[in-house]
């Protein structure tokens, strides 16, 4: 994790070094950059997945304390709640996206070159939709774990990422 973020830090440095040079980029630039990010971001989540799932499955005898209770409890909640936070966070550059096609939708009725592609919008919001039920599943499966006052919470903040991705 250090090695990436090493690498993550020189490569930042480069770009700002490369945006104060060019001062602009071609938009298939930025376009390749977002789609980068997003999917880093949902392999990210992925892996968080599962996580949580390794840590609720985990095998006989692993995870146990000296008393026999499991230490999963303590490390659940926080691995669901660093996930959800994920979750909202990529549904976000989801639904930027999709915004700016809207816009770009607007913007081809006064002439400007439009691509209709919907391929790459719609593999986005199925790959979101695909993990967040993976999510829910794994938060509902842990619902001990996480207790009466964490759960709701959770599930609202599900709900809404839902909704709002159907919505848009």
């Amino acid at each position: 994790l250090r090695l990436v973020a090493v690498l993550r830090a020189v490569l930042e440095g480069e770009k700002a070094a490369v945006l104060k040079r060019d001062h602009h980029l071609p938009l298939s630039f930025h376009r390749r950059q977002e789609e980068l990010k997003f999917s880093v971001g949902l392999q990210r989540l992925q892996h968080r997945v599962r996580e949580i799932q390794a840590l609720r499955d985990g095998p006989a005898g692993e995870g146990l304390g000296r008393d026999g209770a499991s230490a999963a409890p303590q490390e659940l909640p926080t691995l669901v709640l660093e996930a959800v936070k994920e979750l909202e966070a990529i549904k976000q550059q989801v639904l930027k996206r999709i915004q700016i096609w809207k816009r770009q939708q607007q913007l081809a009725g006064n002439g400007v070159v439009f691509e209709e592609n919907l391929a790459p919008l719609q593999k986005r919001c199925e790959d979101l939709v695909e993990v967040y039920f993976q999510l829910q599943q794994q938060a509902m499966a842990a619902s001990a774990e996480l207790g009466p006052e964490l759960l709701p919470r959770l599930l609202e903040r599900f709900s809404e990422v839902l909704s709002s991705l159907v919505r848009r």
